[in-house]
C-alpha cells in the first residue's frame, strides 16, 4: 500500500477536530523530562519532545530493539533492518537517513552517558530497554546541553530503585527468537541501592545468513545523601551477528526470505563487544546563587570485526583496504555543569570533553589463489592506522520568566571537533590526514501560555554536524585514503509548535523548516565501503502531530503523524560505482533526499478491560522512499497491522505475573523495512519481517 500524501492543512484540521470530539475524558498525567535547565513537564518545553514511557516499552515487543517503541514518535523514523550486523536505521526530520549502519545526525545518551562518539556516529544496541524508565526524543538542535548533531537527541533514562525486587522474563517468537532475562533491585542501606540485570537473546532470522546472539549485562549503583547523589553505571554487550546484505529490485520482488548470494559466498558477519563504565556526582546547594553542581565521566572499550562481501579482484587495487574491518576503540569523556539562580532566571554553565581512539586494521577476506580461494576468512593485512576524534565544548543555557504567561530561553555552545588518521601501512602510500572544525551554535526559544492547558512555542537554532571518522575513511574518487575535502554541514532551523493538555487529551503539534549548507551525502556505497561528499544546500520542511486520547477510563488512543518534504536545492554530480574517478551523473535540484519518507503514520487503539487485560490494535504506515539521490528507484509505501494482548496477575505473597502476546505484520505484507542509500551494487532494499508472533512471560516479586 502506498500512503497518500497528507497536506499540512489536513494535519492541522485533524489536530483540531479530534480533541474537540472528546468531552468527558479523564485528566492526563504530566510526564517530567530533563530537556532544559531544570526538570519540567513535556508541555512546558519550548521545543518538540516526546516521551516513551516504561509501559509502552514493555508492550511494544521483546525489548531487544529501540525501534519497537520509537515508531510512536512523530518526526522520527526508526527502522529495524532485520540485520543485527548493521544496528537500527534512525533519522529525525530527515537527518541521519544517509547512514548505512549505526545512527547518524542525533546525539544518543543512556543514563546521561553518551552513546554517540565525539565524531557524531553512535549506536543504540546496548540500550537496556527492560531496565528503562522512559526514552526521551528531542527533535531539532534546540538545546545547547548537547553537542555535534543536527537532528536532535535520543536519551534513555534508567528506572530508579523504588523498592527491592526481582524479575525473570522468558520470550519466544517467530524465526527462532528466544530470550531469557533476569533483573534485581536491592536497597543496601545508608542511602545505597543497586539494580542489576542480564539477558541473552538468540534469533535465526527470517532470511538466510541473518541469525544473531545478543548477551547483555548491566548494573546501576546509587547513593543518595542529604545534598549529594552518586550513580555508577556499568554495562557490557556481546553481539555476534550474520549479515544478509541488501537486495536488488529483482531479488526483493521474490519475497522477504531472500538473501544476496554474496552473503553466503563470503559468510558476511560481524562480531561486536562493548564494555562501558560511567559515574555521575550531583551536589545541591542551599541558600546560594549556585544551586547545583554535576560532574559526569565515562570510559569504555568497543571492539568490532566485520567480514564484507568484497571480491578478491576488487581488493587487488593497491589502494584498497581489504574486505575485513577490525578495530579496537577506547573512548571516554567528562561533562561538568553548574546551575545558577540569577534573579528570576535559571542558568546552566558547562564544559565538556570527549575523545575516542580507534586502532583500525583491514585484512583481505580470502586466502589462497583461484580457483582454490577460501572466502569469509582473515587474510593478509591491507590497512593499519590509528584514528582519533576529540571534542572540547563550553556552553551556557538560561530560562527567564518574562511575564505571567511568557518564558524566554536561550543558549550558546562553542566547540571544536578534531579528527585525525595516522597511517602505519605504507606499502600503498601514506593515507594520513587530519581535519579541525570549530563551531558556535546559538538557540532561542519563546513559550507563551495562551490559555490554561495550551502552550505555544517558537524556537530557532543552528545545527552543526561534522563528518565522522567512517565518512572520512575513503575519498569519493575511489583512490582510498583520508577524505580531507569534506566540510562540516550546518543548518538553520526554526520550529513553531503547540501543546495542549485537557482532560483526556494530550496534543503536540509542530511545523518546522531546516535549511542546510554543505549537506553531507553518500557519493557511492559498495562492498561495505561508503565514500562521502558535500552536495550543497538542502531544504527540509514538515509537520508533526502527536495525539493521545482517553475518552473513557477503558479506552485509550494514540496517533503520531508526520509529513516531511526533504529536497536538494543545488545540482551536484554523483556516480554509480567504484571507482568514481569521473563523476558524470547530475542530481538535479528538487530531487528528494534519499532515505526520507514523505509521510508516516502510527495509530493505536487499546482497551483496558479489567479481567481481560489490555488488548490493542496498532497500525503503521510509511510513504515511498527514494533509494538513491538520482531518484531512479523508490521503496514502495506500505501499511502493516499489529495486534497485542497483555495481562498482569497478582499471585499473592508479593508475586506478580505478566504475559504479552503480539502478532506483527498481521496481513503478512511484503515491504522494504529500510533502504541502503546509494548502494552502487543496486542492493538497496532490506525487507521487513513477515508475519511474526511473540509470547513474553514475566514473573516478578518483592525482596
Amino acid at each position: 500500500m502506498i500512503c497518500r500524501q497528507p497536506s499540512p492543512a489536513r494535519l492541522a484540521a485533524l489536530a483540531l477536530a479530534l480533541p474537540a470530539a472528546v468531552g468527558n475524558a479523564l485528566a492526563q498525567q504530566q510526564v517530567v523530562i530533563t530537556g532544559s535547565t531544570v526538570e519540567r513537564a513535556v508541555e512546558e518545553a519550548p521545543y518538540a519532545i516526546t516521551v516513551v514511557d516504561r509501559d509502552t516499552l514493555r508492550t511494544a515487543g521483546p525489548m531487544v530493539n529501540a525501534s519497537e517503541a520509537l515508531q510512536r514518535v512523530p518526526g522520527l523514523v526508526a527502522n529495524n533492518r532485520g540485520n543485527y550486523a548493521q544496528d537500527l536505521q534512525i533519522s529525525a526530520r530527515g537527518f541521519g537517513a544517509r547512514a548505512s549502519f549505526g545512527v547518524r545526525g542525533l546525539r544518543l545518551y543512556a543514563d546521561g552517558i553518551p552513546a554517540a562518539g565525539p565524531d557524531g556516529q553512535g549506536q543504540v544496541s546496548h540500550f537496556d530497554l527492560a531496565g528503562a524508565e522512559r526514552i526521551e526524543v528531542l527533535r531539532g538542535p534546540f538545546s545547547v546541553l548537547y553537542g555535534n548533531s543536527s537532528g536532535g537527541v535520543i536519551a534513555l533514562v534508567g528506572a530508579p530503585v523504588r523498592q527491592p525486587g526481582w524479575e525473570v522474563g522468558l520470550d519466544a517468537g517467530s524465526f527462532g527468537l528466544r530470550q531469557a532475562r533476569v533483573s534485581g533491585a536491592a536497597v543496601l542501606g545508608q542511602g545505597l541501592d543497586l539494580r542489576a540485570s542480564a539477558s541473552q537473546m538468540t534469533i535465526d532470522g527470517f532470511r538466510p545468513q541473518s541469525g544473531a546472539r545478543k548477551t547483555q549485562a548491566g548494573a546501576r549503583l546509587g547513593w543518595q545523601g542529604t545534598r549529594d547523589q552518586v550513580v555508577v553505571l556499568l554495562n557490557h554487550l556481546d553481539q555476534p551477528a550474520d549479515d544478509p546484505l541488501g537486495l536488488t529490485r529483482d531479488q526483493f520482488a521474490l519475497g522477504p526470505e531472500q538473501t544476496a548470494p554474496q552473503a553466503i559466498d563470503f559468510d558476511t558477519r560481524k562480531q561486536l563487544s562493548q564494555t562501558q563504565l560511567g559515574v555521575a556526582w550531583t551536589h545541591r546547594f542551599d541558600d546560594s546563587a549556585l544551586r547545583e553542581l554535576k560532574l559526569a565521566a565515562y570510559t569504555g572499550e568497543r571492539g568490532v570485526t566485520q567480514w564484507l562481501a568484497i571480491p578478491a579482484g576488487a581488493q587487488g587495487n593497491p589502494r584498497h583496504g581489504g574486505g575485513l574491518i577490525d578495530f579496537d576503540r577506547r573512548y571516554g569523556g567528562v561533562d561538568l555543569r553548574s546551575r545558577w539562580a540569577v534573579g528570576s532566571a535559571d542558568v546552566v554553565l558547562g564544559i565538556a570533553a570527549d575523545r575516542q581512539r580507534d586502532d583500525r586494521r583491514g585484512y583481505e577476506n580470502f586466502t589462497g589463489t583461484a580457483p582454490d580461494q577460501v572466502f569469509g576468512v582473515t587474510g593478509a593485512l591491507r590497512r593499519d592506522e590509528t584514528n582519533t576524534a576529540s571534542t572540547r565544548d563550553v556552553y551556557a543555557q538560561a530560562e527567564w520568566p518574562l511575564a505571567a504567561h511568557w518564558t524566554l530561553s536561550g543558549g550558546l555552545r562553542h566547540g571544536r571537533v578534531a579528527l585525525e588518521s595516522r597511517d602505519a601501512y605504507l606499502a600503498n602510500g601514506d593515507d594520513s590526514g587530519d581535519l579541525d572544525f570549530r563551531y558556535t551554535s546559538p538557540v532561542l526559544g519563546l513559550r507563551w501560555q495562551a490559555m490554561p492547558g495550551l502552550n505555544v512555542h517558537l524556537s530557532v537554532g543552528r545545527g552543526f554536524e561534522s563528518p565522522t571518522l567512517n565518512e572520512l575513511a575513503y575519498r569519493a574518487d575511489g583512490t582510498g585514503g583520508f577524505n580531507d575535502a569534506l566540510k562540516a554541514q550546518t543548518s538553520r532551523q526554526v520550529e513553531l509548535g503547540a501543546k495542549w493538555r485537557a482532560p483526556g487529551v494530550a496534543l503536540d503539534a509542530a511545523l518546522f523548516e531546516a535549511r542546510t549548507d554543505d549537506e553531507l551525502g553518500v557519493a557511492t556505497n559498495a562492498g561495505g565501503r561508503s565514500s562521502f561528499q558535500n552536495v550543497g544546500r538542502t531544504l527540509r520542511r514538515g509537520v508533526e502531530l502527536g495525539l493521545g486520547l482517553q475518552p473513557t477510563p477503558a479506552w485509550n488512543a494514540r496517533v503520531a503523524a508526520s509529513w516531511l518534504d526533504a529536497t536538494y536545492r543545488d545540482d551536484f554530480l554523483t556516480c554509480a560505482g567504484i571507482p568514481c574517478a569521473a563523476p558524470s551523473v547530475t542530481v538535479p535540484a528538487g530531487n528528494r533526499i534519499a532515505g526520507t519518507p514523505r509521510e508516516s503514520l502510527f495509530a493505536e487503539l487499546a482497551w483496558q478491560g479489567g479481567a481481560w487485560g489490555e488488548p490493542a490494535v496498532e497500525w503503521r504506515a510509511t510513504g515511498t522512499v527514494a533509494v538513491n539521490d538520482r531518484n531512479t528507484d523508490f521503496a514502495p509505501g506500505y501499511g502493516t497491522l499489529a495486534l497485542r494482548w497483555s495481562k498482569a496477575y497478582a499471585l499473592g505473597a508479593g508475586l506478580r505475573a505478566e504475559w504479552l502476546l503480539r502478532v506483527d505484520n498481521l496481513g503478512d505484507r511484503h515491504y522494504a523495512g529500510s533502504v541502503i542509500v546509494n548502494d552502487a551494487n543496486g542492493r538497496y532494499f532490506e525487507p521487513g519481517a513477515p508475519r511474526s508472533v511473540l509470547l513474553a512471560l514475566r514473573l516478578s516479586g518483592a525482596l
